[in-house]
């Protein structure tokens, strides 16, 4: 399933391709509009841990093959009493991921519509850039469930309650500038321009010293777990975090290269 630079090398459920320090995982059921089934949620978790294990990645891409980001889980497994989940990795929850906390970030390059769980992949992932003609929404009312994969628990922490409510009432999808007036998303952009707009975000985050974007993303990820920001807890943990990054030899390097007029050359270390 790791694949080289060269490109895809054989078919899987997902794929992760390598650029540079990017990987780019995806989805890889067009023919079922990347709908999750185990498979899928196996494929996914597997790219997560070799995102989460290889210091040379440094961002992760997801993005779905064909004309559709994710249709949300297989509702044709569900309905043959076949699990969605991967077997040996419950704990990462669907698609292997809206559980599987990673602390590299994870763009979401969301190419076409991503309703139920697509939505809630979207919302488990820290940046998100989407096509101009694509649609988020949590239909599972309308079809006797609810969006248990984070959605009802991420997106009312996302946008105004009474908006989450909206889309989780009425299961009515909202449109890409309606997502990007509330914050759903980073960047909306023309159907064609969704994944080199990731890459081109995912390689400005890429380009940053590593340890500091990797405590960066675990302070701001641990902030809920506190009270308010005066009190000594919060402090205590953010200097936590911080303390390795201001002694690491990047803390060091940054500052040289910037007085030395030439590009920092990150060791993260």
């Amino acid at each position: 399933m790791i694949l080289s630079e060269g490109g895809p090398t054989l078919t899987a459920a997902a794929t992760l391709e390598r650029n540079g320090h990017i990987a780019v995982i995806t989805l890889n059921r067009p023919e079922a509009m990347n709908a999750v089934n185990a498979a899928l949620s196996s494929a996914v978790g597997a790219a997560l841990d070799e995102l989460a294990a290889d210091p040379e990645l440094r961002v992760g891409v997801i993005t779905g093959a064909g004309r559709a980001f994710c249709a949300g889980a297989d509702l044709k497994e569900l309905a043959r009493g076949n699990g969605i989940h991967d077997p040996a990795h419950p704990e990462y929850g669907f698609a292997g991921l809206v559980q599987h906390f990673v602390d590299k970030p994870l763009i979401a390059a969301v190419n076409g519509f991503a309703l139920g769980g697509g939505t809630e992949i979207v919302l488990a992932s820290d940046l998100a850039v989407m096509s101009e003609d694509a649609s988020l929404g949590l239909p599972e009312v309308k079809r006797g469930l609810l969006a248990a994969a984070g959605g009802l628990l991420r997106l009312p922490r996302a946008i105004p309650p009474k908006i989450a409510l909206e889309m989780a009432l009425t299961g009515t999808p909202i449109d890409a500038a309606s997502a990007a007036h509330w914050g759903l998303v980073n960047r909306v952009v023309p159907a064609d321009q969704v994944l080199p707009t990731a890459l081109e975000l995912a390689g400005t985050i890429a380009a940053n010293a590593p340890l500091a974007v990797l405590a960066s993303k675990r302070i701001i990820h641990r902030v809920n777990d506190f009270g308010s920001d005066w009190d000594t807890p919060i402090w205590q943990m953010s200097l936590e975090e911080a303390g390795p990054v201001f002694v690491s030899k990047d803390a060091a390097e940054g500052p040289r290269a910037f007085a030395e007029k030439r590009a920092p050359q990150w060791r993260g270390e």
